[in-house]
């Protein structure tokens, strides 16, 4: 049986939970123009999305440049780091695929409005946070109103734009997602330059308000009615599968990889994803079937987004730290040293859909993977005293990698459910881009920390013991303790901590290089366009 056929067949399987919904694009509720012309301003909605969009994803990376100056500000250890960025992109996974359903079901631009204002909410109120608990806290709530934001940026836009111009908007999207990654920190370093740590969150709310007027006078209205179950046991057994595995991963190197509580949490996470899945095949409306994994196009993209954002995500936590704490550079200074990989991303997204024309997906998607590979098996043998330009060239070979490839995976994931369920189907595509992304953050600084601290060791018993947690704890921690240190050992600490975190690094990136090979080995054997060509 061939894949298109295959993929038919268990699309109409999968699909059966949306016998109820509306029968045609056409009948699409609320919906004023011709869905096969397009809407007149889909352009400028485009555009809107876009900036959306980038508000969302930028709030994952803009901390890490941010982070060195809240850890002095809050006093936050290496694993409450961790949680601070990754409380966000936890709740933003979990509830992305309920969140989608609802904007199906009620109003995608409905859906929209409300993400921004929780959104917006969650960041004025960070700003006075006093303890990295109020943080964590509150970074999940922004979570919340993420997870309505993303689903319909993408949901919309497949709505406003025919089919036959669907994939270059894709595309634009596509890139944005990943700019949006190195946009983040950018803005962060600007504000933390001249302000205090508290606006890189307080920057969110002007452009919230920008956002609420300009979707709400120019975005139309969609939803496909009563039609769209909702899955609200579903939503809750993949909630706490993923906050489990994460949580295990996060803090695994503290608890030890053969604890207790680490293992229980990992079995948690197994028993809870089995029990998800079992419960999803007998539901009659799965929020997400899963005989939708028998598709290739779909099960490929989702291993395709999940790997790639897990690999960037990690990078751009572990690179800012890197660029400030062992080089020196300001916060503004490590931020801008990492554009060339949102300009990369920028310029090469939109050419995407040509280079896939003219050699294929299977072909391209690889590719893809293998410049990732290329740029962390250089990053990999990076020292305290790299040149920036081995630093530039892998950024540009990393977000090359990750423009190429985002697009045509994307579609194929929102093309694999009926356009009814546009929402459901562009939270598919996020939800596995932020499980990939807080997988990464959490996995690669779990390498890291364990490389750091082997890397420390050797310096570890000159420190006084009651600073030695510190010390151990993260880079961070060992700065603090040198600044306060008599005579040379101070310059000898920051030496020593200097070299075990590039030591962290490369074991971290080495891993990172192997991921991305072996992904790029599986896509190019498993690829639906490959057996078709």
């Amino acid at each position: 049986m061939s894949d298109n056929s295959e993929g038919a067949g268990v699309a109409s399987t999968a699909h059966s939970a949306a016998a109820t919904a509306t029968e045609s694009f056409q009948d699409v509720r609320d919906l004023a123009f011709d869905p096969e012309v397009g809407h007149p301003r889909r352009k400028l909605i485009l555009a809107i999305m876009c900036g959306a969009l980038v508000l969302v994803v930028a709030s994952v990376s803009s901390l890490n440049v941010a982070i060195p100056t809240i850890v002095r500000a809050l006093d936050a250890s290496q694993s409450e780091q961790l949680w601070i960025i990754d409380a966000y992109a936890l709740v933003f996974a979990g509830l992305l695929l309920p969140a989608g359903a609802l904007g199906d079901r009620y109003g995608r631009k409905k859906a929209l409005l409300l993400g921004l204002v929780i959104f917006g909410l969650a960041s004025l109120v960070a700003t006075l946070a006093d303890s990295p608990q109020q943080l964590i806290a509150l970074r999940a709530v922004a979570g919340i109103g993420a997870a309505f934001i993303m689903p319909a940026t993408l949901s919309i836009i497949t709505v406003v734009f025919p089919p036959h111009e669907r994939g270059k908007a894709i595309a634009a999207w596509a890139g944005f997602a990943g700019a949006g990654g190195a946009l983040g920190p950018l803005a962060s370093g600007a504000l933390l330059e001249y302000f205090w740590w508290g606006s890189v969150f307080f920057i969110n709310v002007p452009i919230v308000v920008g956002m609420l007027i300009a979707v709400f006078f120019v975005v139309p209205r969609s939803r496909e009615g009563d039609g769209v179950a909702l899955d609200p046991i579903g939503a809750v057994l993949s909630i706490l599968a993923l906050g489990s595995l994460v949580l295990g991963i996060i803090e695994g190197p503290e608890w030890g990889w053969t604890d207790g509580r680490t293992l229980g949490v990992f079995a948690l996470a197994a028993v809870a994803g089995v029990v998800f899945v079992n419960y999803e095949l007998r539901s009659d409306n799965p929020m997400l079937d899963p005989r939708l994994f028998r598709i290739r196009g779909f099960t490929i993209g989702a291993l395709t987004i999940t790997s790639a954002f897990m690999l960037l995500f990690g990078m751009f936590y572990v690179v800012t730290l890197y660029l400030q704490f062992v080089q020196g550079h300001s916060a503004l200074g490590a931020a801008v040293r990492q554009l060339p990989a949102a300009a990369t991303m920028i310029i090469v997204a939109p050419r995407s859909p040509l280079l896939v024309d003219r050699f294929g997906a299977h072909r391209i998607v690889p590719a893809g993977f293998v410049l990732q590979a290329a740029g962390f098996g250089l990053m990999s043998t990076f020292a305290p005293d790299t040149a920036y330009a081995m630093l530039a060239l892998a950024l540009v070979l990393l977000a090359g990698g990750m423009a190429m490839m985002m697009p045509p995976t994307t579609e194929a994931i929102v093309s694999s459910l009926p356009r009814e369920k546009a929402g459901v189907g562009s939270a598919v595509n996020d939800t596995v881009r932020e499980v990939g992304g807080s997988i990464g953050i959490a996995l690669i600084g779990a390498l890291l920390a364990t490389g750091y601290r082997d890397g420390i060791a050797d310096v570890i018993g000159r420190v006084p013991e009651q600073a030695r947690a510190a010390v151990e704890d993260s880079i961070g921690g060992a700065y603090f303790v040198a600044a306060e240190a008599p005579g040379d050992f101070g310059q000898q600490l920051l030496e020593a901590a200097g070299s075990a975190y590039t030591n962290g690094m490369q074991l971290a990136f080495s891993v990172a290089s192997a991921i991305a090979l072996l992904t790029a080995v599986i896509v190019a054997w498993a690829h639906p366009g490959r057996h078709a060509a």
